[in-house]
């Protein structure tokens, strides 16, 4: 997925080929700021994270994580935040109601970055399917948020979704101590945490 630059559409395109159709295909518009996508191994859909706007207040709008469910889908950027917060300057005449809301408010300012649906064996089976996101966390935030990383279980269609924190803070009181920024799974099914602070990745592995 690649995000392009537009005055008051963003979009986010796919390089798949469909059919007799190759090169670019739409895919979803109305995002801001994309940085990590994934493809949910159960259904072929694509899911994506998606930072939203600042200067709105410590509190508001929450990040996003999006489910794409048809081509050309609108996210409300920049006409709606969080599926529910119409936009103070460019939401005029325009109801979050338009637009597809998230399925999981992540939180204001946390900085979700890379994601991926973990597909391996060694952890628990309560994580099959599931998807770890890295929270690059806050920078103009009063109080610092984020820095950390977040598991969310959810069925294939988008419902039932439940975040529970996995890994972190890199947070000692207000004071930065990493920031996650991507997720590999290895093969032997441990997830690899990139951190782009401390220049370092951890292996996060599971015992019985």
């Amino acid at each position: 997925m690649q995000r392009l630059p537009a005055a008051h559409q963003p979009v986010a395109i796919s390089p798949r080929e469909s059919g007799e159709r190759h090169g670019p295909e739409l895919v979803a518009i109305g995002i801001r700021n994309s940085v990590g996508g994934a493809v949910d191994p159960r259904t072929g859909d694509l899911w994506f994270s998606e930072n939203a706007r600042d200067w709105l207040g410590d509190d508001m709008p929450s990040d996003k994580l999006n489910h794409v469910t048809k081509l050309g889908e609108h996210f409300g950027y920049p006409y709606c935040h969080q599926g529910d917060i119409v936009d103070p300057v460019f939401g005029m005449g325009h109801k979050c109601s338009e637009f597809t809301p998230p399925v999981v408010k992540l939180g204001a300012h946390i900085a979700p970055l890379g994601m991926k649906f973990y597909t391996g064996d060694q952890f628990p089976a309560e994580y099959k399917n599931g998807i770890f996101i890295a929270e690059h966390g806050s920078w103009n935030r009063n109080k610092k948020s984020g820095y950390r990383i977040v598991f969310i279980s959810v069925d294939p269609d988008g419902k039932n979704p439940k975040e529970t924190v996995f890994a972190g803070t890199w947070l000692d009181d207000q004071k930065i101590l990493g920031r996650p920024d991507d997720i590999l799974q290895a093969p032997d099914g441990s997830l690899l945490v990139a951190d782009d602070q401390a220049g370092a990745i951890y292996r996060i592995s599971y015992q019985k």
